[in-house]
């Protein structure tokens, strides 16, 4: 399973995806992490390009945005 650099705090968990076990992250918690060394623009441009964009081999890790369900 690949991990993605710098992005240890944005961990929520492992998925599986085609019998193999991928890291899953929070996507707005990686650019909110990018976004303490740049504007949340850049980070956002920079984590689209340079992150969901690279695709590394099958265990590519995921990262999915979180939305909270409404409350019952």
């Amino acid at each position: 399973m690949l991990t993605a650099n710098g992005f240890e705090e944005a961990f929520i968990g492992i998925g599986i995806q085609f019998n193999k076990e991928v890291a899953v992250y929070n996507r707005d918690k990686c650019i909110e992490i990018l976004s303490k060394d740049m504007t949340f623009d850049e980070a956002e441009e920079f984590f689209e390009f340079n992150v969901t964009g690279a695709y590394v081999g099958e265990e590519t890790p995921v990262f999915v945005t979180v939305k909270n369900p409404p409350l019952c």
